[in-house]
């Protein structure tokens, strides 16, 4: 397949000049370190500790074995860099001394998707979790993510929230990518450590009335488009990470799980947004993967459902019971014990419902959605608590009444979905 090649003449203050190969290959080494296995579940541990073997299992990773693990969730980040980092230190997982080194040992972290868009330094923090991840593993950890709405949106091409700011960084990353020689695992994994300094460079220059300026939008939904169309390299990069994934007997998902996906088959899902991603390619032919309408699409597929994380006081009782009901089932279903979602933004904060058989730790700490202090979900043997920094309940429901959102209710499983389409928080 010939190489994709865009170049863009430079001009003052900003010079722009990328290639984009799509032959890259990542380096075997590094193979062995990092991706997963096609076929066997694979284990890693650190030498010298008692501990059992982390085994992961699909491709994207599906159910993962973590005996004796400390495991940490932690909700929507929407491109606000400063508070995942801030998110993860306080988790315990990440360093205060700015080397963003790992500090977590053992544990197992767990991101909830939504790390796109509203936000301006969405590859910095993709990059963050990845650096982060290829050092728990030396410490007998892991780092895993699930996709959420905001990622399979951008990949469908819908940019409606991205910030101006993201569309910049696209422009910065892929120069660094150049200035890499175009090897993606270096270029990628070393970007949030160069990040903030090219924006503030690029910042320093920067004047939204100047004829450039209009160009150099349309460069930038040019080089997000040349990252994130299907097949493209972070794309290919998000397809890395699963849709739903189990990790001992608790399930993670953006949107919520149902009976009817499990009945579908999540390692069926995962594998088909995978391939949806990274469109490849059968018997030599050139065709598109069909987008999987069960997982990613529609107000009841599991980026989009909201069913799990509605406020119970909106609901009357036989709602409750059925809501209830229909989790109980998708659990048992699974052989697991709670799930974990984000999507929602939680105006009290991380809480659990039905029986805590649900947990809801998207608390909208990017300063582009509530703005709010970071919290999470830990959870030691058999018990769960969650952390969290204090903010008044008043600041962010005036944060909340700035983006008024306008719902009906759907018949079928009495969910929010927006008058004109979903609402993308």
């Amino acid at each position: 397949m010939a190489s994709l090649s865009l170049c863009l003449k430079p001009y003052k203050f900003f010079p722009i000049k990328f290639s984009l190969s799509q032959n890259f290959k990542t380096p075997e080494n590094y193979n062995n370190i990092i991706n997963y296995s096609n076929n066997d579940p694979i284990n890693f541990n650190v030498k010298g500790k008692d501990l059992k073997p982390i085994i992961i299992t699909g491709n994207p990773p599906t159910f993962v074995s973590a005996p004796d693990r400390r495991i940490v969730a932690v909700g929507d980040l929407h491109g606000d860099l400063s508070k995942a980092r801030w998110a993860l230190n306080m988790a315990g997982v990440l360093s205060s001394d700015g080397r963003d080194l790992w500090t977590g040992g053992e544990t197992v972290l767990i991101q909830l998707g939504d790390i796109l868009d509203r936000g301006e330094d969405e590859i910095a923090i993709l990059s963050l979790l990845r650096s982060l991840d290829i050092q728990a593993r030396v410490e007998g950890g892991a780092v895993f993510q699930v996709n959420g709405n905001h990622e399979t949106m951008n990949i469908e091409g819908d940019y409606r929230y991205v910030d101006s700011g993201g569309f910049e960084e696209c422009m910065d990353f892929l120069e660094y990518l150049n200035e890499c020689n175009h090897n993606w695992d270096e270029a990628f994994i070393g970007w949030n450590a160069v990040s903030e300094r090219r924006k503030e460079d690029r910042q320093k220059y920067q004047n939204n009335f100047d004829p450039w300026s209009l160009i150099k939008k349309q460069r930038g939904i040019i080089a997000r488009s040349v990252l994130l169309q299907p097949g493209g390299r972070l794309s290919r990069e998000l397809a890395r990470h699963p849709i739903v994934l189990q990790v001992n007997d608790w399930v993670f998902c953006h949107g919520g799980l149902l009976p009817h996906h499990v009945g579908y088959g999540i390692e069926r899902m995962n594998k088909e947004v995978s391939h949806w991603m990274r469109v490849e390619h059968d018997n030599d032919e050139d065709t598109t993967s069909p987008l999987p309408f069960i997982a990613t699409r529609g107000y009841d597929s599991v980026v989009w459902n909201r069913l799990y994380s509605r406020d119970t006081s909106d609901l009357a009782d036989y709602e409750i019971n059925q809501i209830h009901e229909m989790l109980e089932e998708t659990l048992r279903a699974l052989g697991a014990k709670a799930m974990v979602v984000g999507h929602t933004p939680q105006i009290d904060g991380v809480n659990c419902e039905y029986n805590c058989s649900i947990w809801r730790v998207d608390v909208g700490m990017s300063s582009g959605v509530l703005n709010s202090r970071p919290e999470g979900v830990l959870y030691v043997n058999i018990s769960v608590r969650f952390w969290k920094s204090t903010a008044t309940k008043q600041e962010q429901l005036e944060a909340m009444v700035m983006r008024p959102m306008n719902y009906r209710f759907s018949a079928t499983y009495k969910t929010k979905e927006n008058v004109t389409g979903m609402e993308a928080i």
